[in-house]
């Protein structure tokens, strides 16, 4: 069965965002707390990356209900250097920690120019440029590194012990918004093939190896098989670094060792690194903003290749599919909108929600 892009909700952001606090209060987690961990998801739908929006919302439930991410979140900081420190988040929610992480980060920005917090026994956060535009938007440079559960193999191996392991870079952007760098390191997302087996199409043949190690246009055998990284062996070898800088560094799990959110039960054992550089302290925020115009501006400018309307730097088109959405609502594909109503019930959370247009949904 293919899919059907018209499947869809139009629904407005704020209420999207209440819907999942109330949820996410009903299951334990204080209403700060709630607020935030919503606010993330939702924000991810309005920048159109649904993959990391409200449909991942169930699947915290899952984990908040089984006891394997706690409700209630109680670091512990177990090293402090003055521009450094290290916190235990003890399995609280990913985004409660790394707000803890970025904001401290900036803070000690602030005194000593940079500042760098590690994580340990951490969460799914959500979207990286979530936590950078932050300290993008307090005068930073922000960088952000998280470890996840294997998708890939080594180089030349048949077996997934390397996660996507995404990362990201926030600058002020001048005059534009924020200039945000949101990658992971795999070739291409999962739900491109899941997309492509409904509609019995095959992939490309540098998406993913079969179980035997083997290039395949298959896409049932690429589900079964591992996904590749981008840039082959580069971006191995970046996912590698990055597990160094989020796992091992940081003293929590790396490699085989975490556990995905889409997993119900047993600790993540993610790790972050939130490294903040003052940008004032470094060069001097009016000098920053008109070399980054510079830049941006040069970068646009360049004669395009035929049939591009227009070079975008990096966060540029996020920013106005937010600005944009916040207009015209949030778009949540059926499946999302159906498995929210079904986990409002669930906790006893009435489901509010209606289409943009203002049908009941």
């Amino acid at each position: 069965m293919s899919e059907n892009p018209a499947s869809s909700h139009r629904v407005d952001a704020d209420a999207l965002s209440s819907l999942g606090a109330r949820i996410l209060i009903a299951l334990g987690v204080p209403e700060d707390d709630a607020v935030l961990v919503s606010d993330s998801l939702v924000t991810a739908d309005l920048w159109g990356h649904a993959s990391h929006g409200m449909l991942r919302l169930p699947w915290y439930a899952a984990r908040l209900r089984s006891g394997a991410m706690r409700a209630v979140t109680r670091p512990s900081t177990v090293v402090d250097t003055g521009a450094l420190a290290v916190i235990d988040g003890h399995d609280g929610i990913g985004q409660v920690l790394t707000k803890l992480a970025c904001d401290d980060a900036v803070r000690r920005a602030g005194e000593h120019g940079v500042g760098v917090v590690a994580v340990r026994n951490s969460n799914h956060f959500g979207t990286a440029a979530y936590w950078t535009r932050r300290m993008a938007d307090a005068g930073c440079v922000g960088i952000l590194t998280t470890n996840s559960s294997p998708a890939m193999a080594p180089w030349g191996g048949k077996e997934k012990t390397v996660g996507a392991n995404p990362w990201s870079i926030a600058t002020p952007g001048g005059s534009h918004p924020p200039v945000i760098l949101d990658i992971a390191n795999t070739n291409v997302a999962r739900g491109k093939i899941y997309s492509a087996l409904e509609k019995g199409q095959p992939i490309p043949p540098d998406w993913a190896i079969d179980r035997n190690g083997a290039a395949t246009t298959d896409p049932r055998a690429a589900l079964d098989g591992i996904m590749l990284p981008v840039g082959g062996h580069k971006g191995y070898g970046i996912s590698f670094m990055m597990d160094i800088l989020s796992g091992v560094l940081t003293g929590s799990s790396f490699a085989t060792g975490v556990v995905g959110p889409y997993v119900p039960e047993g600790p993540s054992g993610c790790g972050q690194l939130a490294i903040a550089l003052k940008i004032d302290t470094m060069l001097g925020d009016r000098a920053f903003a008109e070399r980054i115009d510079d830049l941006i501006d040069a970068t646009k400018a360049v004669p395009r290749a035929e049939g591009v309307a227009e070079i975008f730097y990096p966060g540029e088109i996020e920013a106005r599919a937010e600005a944009a959405n916040r207009q015209a609502g949030a778009s949540l594909p059926d499946k999302t909108f159906e498995d929210l109503r079904a986990l409002a019930a669930g906790c006893g959370v009435p489901f509010t929600l209606t289409d943009h247009a203002g049908s009941a949904g």
